[in-house]
C-alpha cells in the first residue's frame, strides 16, 4: 500500500537531506518526493509517496514531526485530493510515424513541446496510470528518454488540509512569523 503525504517545511538548506535521512533510517522506501515552493515566503512544500501500511503511516507522520524544519504533516491518503504527475516523453518521429504520434498524443491530451528532425518531444499531465500507459502506446516507436516529476497531491474542496499541527489558525498569515514564535528543537506544536 503506498501512502502519500504532504510537508510543509522551512525552505532552508539541508532540509531534503534530512527528511530524506529520516526515511533511510527507518528503512522506508520514498517510491515519489516532490519538493516546490508554496504561497508562503520561506516555507515548502513536499509530497511524498512511501510504500508502507497504516501502522506505518502515523509512525512516519510522528517521526517527521520531531524534525526541527517541519512545520505540518498531512496524510492524505485517504482525503479526497486530486494527484497529478508530469513526464516528459522524447520518442522518434520519422516521417510516416510522426502524424500516428501526434494523434495519440491528442487522444492523451499531452501535448508535443518540441520537434526535431528525428524525435517529438511530448508533455503529458496527469494520474500515474495516463502516463503509464501513454508510454506503452509509445514503446512501439521507440521512446528515448523519459523523465517524471513524481506525484503532487491536493486535498479536494474549500479544506487546506485534512489535519494540522496544533489548531486551525497554523498557517493563518505568514508562516515565517508563526515559525519565528515556535521554540526552537522544542517540539512544541504550532498553535493560536
Amino acid at each position: 500500500m503506498s501512502c502519500t503525504f504532504v510537508v510543509y517545511v522551512e525552505d532552508k538548506p539541508g532540509v531534503l537531506n534530512r527528511v530524506a535521512s529520516l526515511f533511510r533510517r527507518r528503512a522506508f522506501n520514498i517510491e515519489s518526493l516532490t519538493v516546490g515552493h508554496t504561497e508562503a515566503p520561506g516555507v515548502s512544500r513536499m509530497t511524498i509517496v512511501v510504500g508502507t501500511d497504516r501502522e506505518g503511516a502515523q509512525r512516519v507522520e510522528a517521526h517527521l514531526y520531531k524534525l526541527i524544519n517541519v512545520l505540518r504533516v498531512d496524510d492524505v491518503t485517504s482525503t479526497p485530493a486530486v494527484y497529478r504527475d508530469l513526464a516528459m516523453i522524447k520518442v522518434t518521429a520519422t516521417p510516416d510515424t510522426r502524424s500516428h504520434i501526434m494523434q495519440l498524443v491528442d487522444v492523451y491530451r499531452a501535448r508535443i513541446v518540441d520537434v526535431a528532425p528525428g524525435s517529438l518531444m511530448i508533455e503529458v499531465t496527469g494520474t500515474e496510470d495516463k502516463i503509464d500507459s501513454l508510454l506503452d502506446v509509445l514503446r512501439p516507436y521507440g521512446v528515448l528518454e523519459a523523465v517524471r516529476t513524481g506525484r503532487v497531491a491536493m486535498a479536494r474542496g474549500n479544506a487546506r488540509t485534512p489535519r494540522m499541527r496544533g489548531t486551525s489558525a497554523a498557517l493563518r498569515g505568514p508562516i515565517p512569523r508563526i515559525v519565528s514564535q515556535l521554540g526552537r528543537g522544542t517540539g512544541v506544536p504550532l498553535s493560536a
